[in-house]
């Protein structure tokens, strides 16, 4: 009886899929477990309390928790949008370049070889209320005789880290959507030019549908990273002044790590995790929907 012999490509992929086993589904489904626990850091005994679903319920009910998903969505609503539009501009001046195109493409990815840390701790600086670059432009420029709170007062910490969202990411829309500039037909516009169309017309009827699944590609990975933003949030406000500017994600990490609450911080995750999941879910109907209407689907 001849001995067993697993194909060639499983024995190729079995040392990712032990690795993959050991640093995502083990932690997964340990998480996933103990989000049915009590578990708390401090007493390690509580992993083997059962409670069913009251951390779930305990996160529906909580203010604070509505509260951090509020401004999840208000971050996540106004940063996309502001993103998209910078983005779509930045793109249609760099599209209409001819010489140095490439060194302006290079350019633009600069933000995003910037760690979030790297990123909190610049803007956290930039928004200083002492010796932030900010405070002494507008001091030095006469429009302010005194040193603006930037990362004290709730709505102006908002605005900060909104600025430092959008530094960050706005390159995404703006290398996605000249990709699919690149991709648009010259034969339509050229025609459209001979029947009379307008600038605006020919963009509005031609080139925006387009571009429109390239933008929606762009809004579903925007959407994935804020609405997991933490490491911005935690460096330049830590979720402060009194919470105003904790999200979702800086919420269940003061739950988990300081709180030591983690069965409880886990369910705050994995309904996160679905909201998240709900967003990703429109964005790539939208994205079908868009190619669709250009013949592209299947």
């Amino acid at each position: 009886m001849s001995r067993f012999r697993p194909p060639a490509w499983f024995v190729l992929l079995l040392p990712a899929i032990i690795i993959l086993a050991a640093v995502v589904l083990v932690p997964l489904i340990l998480s996933f477990y103990s989000s049915f626990t009590p578990y708390k850091l401090t007493r390690p005994e509580t992993l083997y309390k059962w409670i069913g679903t009251f951390n779930y319920e305990k996160a529906m009910k909580s203010a604070h928790f509505w509260a951090a998903f509020g401004r999840t969505v208000l971050l996540l609503t106004i940063a996309l949008n502001l993103e998209m539009l910078m983005g779509l501009g930045l793109a249609l001046l760099v599209n209409k370049v001819t010489y140095g195109q490439r060194a302006l493409r290079t350019i633009m990815m600069f933000p995003m070889m910037f760690s979030p840390v790297l990123v909190g701790f610049q803007f956290k600086f930039i928004f200083n209320d002492n010796v932030g670059l900010v405070n002494n432009a507008l001091q030095s420029l006469g429009l302010t005789d005194r040193a603006i709170p930037w990362l004290v007062d709730g709505q102006l910490a908002f605005i900060a880290i909104l600025t430092a969202e959008m530094w960050s990411a706005t390159s995404v829309f703006a290398i996605l959507i000249l990709a699919g500039l690149f991709a648009v037909p010259r034969d339509p516009i050229e025609a459209a030019k001979v029947d009379g169309c307008t600038p605006w017309q020919s963009f509005r009827h031609i080139t925006l549908p387009y571009v429109m699944p390239f933008i929606y590609i762009a809004l579903a990975i925007r959407s994935l990273d804020v609405a997991r933003a933490y490491d911005i949030v935690q460096i330049m406000t830590n979720g402060g002044p009194a919470r105003r500017t904790e999200l979702l994600w800086t919420l269940i990490g003061r739950t988990g790590y300081v709180d030591a609450k983690m069965g409880y911080a886990n369910a705050m995750g994995y309904i996160s995790i679905f909201l998240a999941i709900i967003f990703t879910v429109y964005f790539f109907r939208k994205l079908n929907a868009a190619r669709s209407e250009l013949g592209m689907a299947g």
